[in-house]
């Protein structure tokens, strides 16, 4: 992750917050507590989020958006061709790759960081099914509700076969929300994972405001005291002033991230975990990742020694090499 203003398009890294992992802005509360959570309802009594036409603040951050999603496409980056034959990789690139995006968080403690750190930690995913709910801020235009709440159903679809691991969306008693809302948004926001997480600190949901506009989304999740590599909730945000193609490649990365693969790797190609926005959407070489991720033969828990033999395994049985 680097500082606002080092580069023009930023997909921040997956954060852990916990009881026992506290990350993101040296925050000292909690998401969560070890109590699970209520069902919620479908709309929040009280809470609305009917549609109100965006702000010229609002329309300024789309016309940026806008600029640097063309000056990107124009420099022949956010490829959406998932990677062909100018972009190889054998068994040992994807399980070195697996490891560095699975096993390492350049930024365990903090939501902006000027340096890069690497900090090794134990393998993470979820073991309960991924119930994916997607929010909208008022300032959302109906139209694009419609486009992103299938967009988001037909990723959760893909990323359910490629794992093997129940993903799916659903309109209640979510544990992963993913809100695309605007910088009008804010209260909007912030009241809603009021309600959603009761008792989530002030710290996190600042996280939710005044973003410099070089983060573009993010994702958090949180484990509790007694099960740390596992996750039980997520919350993703997704500027709604991103132009098309942007807003699809924060659904692709920050889900897949909040999946269980938090950091970025300059050598993983082709691939979204990397910095350098050659690619927009999920490739062949993250598909994989996803899918070793969720492999019965890894354990939430392990660490990157542990699991080292196993994904060299796995990952000449996904190249069709010979073991």
């Amino acid at each position: 992750m680097e500082t606002a203003g080092v580069r023009p398009f930023h997909r921040a890294k997956i954060a852990v917050l916990g009881l026992s992992l506290l990350a993101f802005a040296g925050c000292d509360e909690a998401l969560t507590t070890t109590i699970a959570p209520e069902p919620q309802p479908a709309q929040p009594q009280g809470l609305s989020n009917a549609y109100q036409a965006p702000s010229p603040a609002s329309l300024d951050l789309a016309r940026y958006y806008e600029s640097v999603q063309n000056n990107l496409l124009t420099r022949g980056l956010l490829r959406t061709d998932g990677g062909g034959p100018d972009t190889p990789y054998d068994a040992d690139d994807l399980a070195r790759n697996f490891e560095t995006i699975a096993f390492y968080n350049e930024y365990p403690g903090q939501a902006v960081a000027s340096g890069s750190s690497r900090t090794s930690r134990q393998l993470s995913r979820w073991s309960s099914p991924v119930r994916i709910k997607p929010e909208f801020g008022p300032s959302v235009a109906p139209e694009v509700r419609q486009q992103e709440a299938a967009r988001i159903d037909a990723y959760a679809n893909r990323l359910s076969r490629l794992t093997g691991h129940p993903v799916s969306t659903t309109t209640r008693n979510a544990n992963f929300h993913v809100f695309v809302a605007g910088e009008d948004d804010t209260a909007y926001v912030q009241a809603r994972l009021r309600q959603l997480i009761p008792g989530i600190g002030q710290a996190q949901l600042d996280l939710f405001d005044k973003l410099p506009r070089s983060f573009y989304c993010f994702v958090f999740a949180s484990a509790s005291n007694s099960a740390p590599q596992t996750y039980t909730r997520a919350v993703a945000l997704i500027r709604a002033e991103h132009p098309d193609l942007v807003r699809l490649s924060c659904v692709h990365e920050e889900i897949a991230q909040g999946l269980g693969l938090p950091n970025d790797s300059p050598s993983a190609r082709p691939s979204i975990f990397n910095d350098d926005d050659e690619f927009a959407l999920l490739t062949s070489h993250d598909e994989k990742l996803l899918t070793i991720l969720y492999d019965p033969r890894l354990k939430p828990g392990m660490t990157a020694d542990e699991a080292r033999p196993v994904v060299r395994i796995i990952a000449r049985e996904l190249m069709g090499q010979s073991l």
